[in-house]
């Protein structure tokens, strides 16, 4: 079954300095499942009865409720004193791979080391085949083992200073936690594409890809990882001024945010770069509906809003909000119903028809939709596939005209900073040239519109416009990518 999203990288969690930590971990990657479904993993650190550090690991195909089904895992194989853990989704290296499972680690001259990323390295294909002809033996097709082989072969004696002097060399987008035998240590990107919060519970450091990891654990959130600031949390880490930062890069570099985090990716009771992402959702369904409203046919007739769930749900809630401020008679209902009970070996024998792939993720609730004028409100629209067969469902539903409006611009690029966007040739505003009433046609509506990226924008409210990557939409790269990156990581 096709997903017609995009889809996100990863999500990571880190815990230092607490009894338990894999079981905090294990809670964090619960709440960041929707970062990753296809991979998870944790790594502890423990004292060994000799006293040296000793690193325990976990992890496999699945997702975090399936690879961490035996409570016995938590109490024999992941005991220890700090833990990181990665929920996977691929964006280069082999899905089905169990040795691309994150967390990596290895054991070096300095001692033992973890790592995991969430994002994706632009000049990993070419560190990498320097690394080869120099000798390096590489165990996965992953982008993220570069870091590694970087940090084992500097000739630094400082351990952090190896690790900046590694992340220095490297392009692209990444969060990252790195586990060594005695700390724990974030880093963000200097354009800060992804995000990675900072958070305390009791006198133990948390660092999480979302603030969710840490609701679901009691953690109090402090603030997040700066772009490009690498910190350092260890034994005399107490409180937030004893933090040990350090700049990845001596010069300025500008923010450039990916925006897709608040259009779709990250939860909406999560808080990211700095803001709540339901008040943005909120403001991109205002936006939306006061540059793209739906009129009613009749005076007495009331206008039905209703979303694609999950992601658009309080889109949907602020269009028609907007729409109630403008006198626009209209109504929110729930007109679409979402199992989440699929589960991700769920099989479609006859995998031809696509179309049963939409019946067994959505519902219509026909008593909403019959004899209506439906506005139906989403993120974006990928391949348009899902979409085309929402609109026959709803058809079918009674509903008397549908009018689709989508809370971003037309995706028309790939992304290469950690979403996993279809070719070109498969994005459907390419593949119509950006013609919108061939869209239209192709989707079965009587009217499609989307935001323009200006309009988009003008909903990122506490924030300044130009730090957010747009990239896919206007196919301005702010940090410079190789076309040819999946391919050639693969030739290697």
């Amino acid at each position: 079954m096709i997903n017609d999203k995009p889809q996100c990288h990863c999500g990571v969690f880190g815990i230092f300095g607490i009894e338990d930590p894999a079981l905090f971990t294990y809670y964090g990657l619960h709440a960041l499942q929707h970062r990753g479904q296809e991979a998870s993993g944790i790594i502890t650190a423990s004292k060994s009865d000799s006293g040296k550090t000793k690193f325990n690991i976990h992890k496999g195909i699945g997702l975090v409720s399936e690879v961490f089904s035996n409570a016995e895992v938590f109490e024999k194989k992941l005991p220890g004193f700090s833990s990181i853990g990665h929920n996977r989704y691929s964006t280069t290296g082999a899905s089905d791979s169990e040795k691309n499972i994150q967390p990596f680690t290895v054991n070096y001259r300095m001692g033992n080391l973890a790592i995991a990323h969430n994002g994706q390295l632009t000049n990993a294909d070419i560190i990498r085949k320097e690394l080869i002809d120099d000798g390096a033996i590489f165990q996965t097709t992953s982008d993220t083992e570069v870091i590694l082989h970087l940090i084992a072969r500097c000739k630094l004696e400082n351990q952090v200073d190896q690790i900046l002097e590694a992340l220095r060399k490297v392009e692209g987008a990444y969060s990252i936690l790195i586990l060594t035998d005695d700390k724990l240590i974030a880093a963000r990107d200097p354009n800060g594409f992804r995000p990675l919060a900072i958070g305390k519970i009791h006198d133990s450091f948390v660092v999480a890809s979302e603030t969710c990891a840490f609701d679901i654990n009691r953690i109090d959130y402090l603030r997040d990882v700066e772009p490009g600031e690498l910190i350092v949390i260890d034994s005399d880490t107490k409180n937030i001024e004893d933090l040990k930062s350090h700049k990845i890069n001596l010069t300025e570099t500008e923010k450039k945010h990916c925006v897709f985090e608040f259009i779709y990716f990250s939860r909406p009771d999560s808080r990211i770069f700095g803001t709540n992402v339901d008040k943005i959702r909120r403001k991109l369904g205002k936006v939306l509906a006061s540059h793209h409203p739906v009129y009613p046919d009749k005076p007495d007739e009331k206008v039905i809003v209703i979303s694609v769930p999950d992601s658009s749900n309080t889109v949907a809630m602020g269009y028609q909000q907007q729409l109630e401020k403008m006198d626009i008679n209209s109504k929110h209902e729930i007109g679409l119903i979402r199992s989440h009970y699929i589960g991700r070996t769920f099989i479609t024998p006859g995998q031809g028809n696509r179309e049963i792939g939409v019946r067994i993720k959505f519902n219509t609730v026909k008593g909403v939709l019959e004899d209506k004028k439906v506005v139906l409100i989403d993120d974006s629209i990928v391949r348009g596939t899902t979409s085309r067969q929402l609109v026959k469902l709803i058809r079918e539903a009674g509903a008397r005209s549908i009018h689709i409006r989508i809370s971003s611009p037309p995706i028309l690029h790939p992304c290469y900073y950690g979403m996993d966007f279809p070719s070109e040739e498969e994005l459907i505003a390419n593949r119509f040239k950006g013609d919108i009433t061939k869209i239209e046609e192709y989707l079965g509506v009587e009217s499609l519109e989307f935001m323009t990226q200006d309009q988009m924008l003008e909903a990122m409210v506490d924030h300044t416009p130009d730090n957010f990557c747009t990239a896919c939409f206007s196919g301005n790269y702010p940090v410079k990518v190789n076309t040819n990156f999946e391919k050639s990581l693969y030739e290697v």
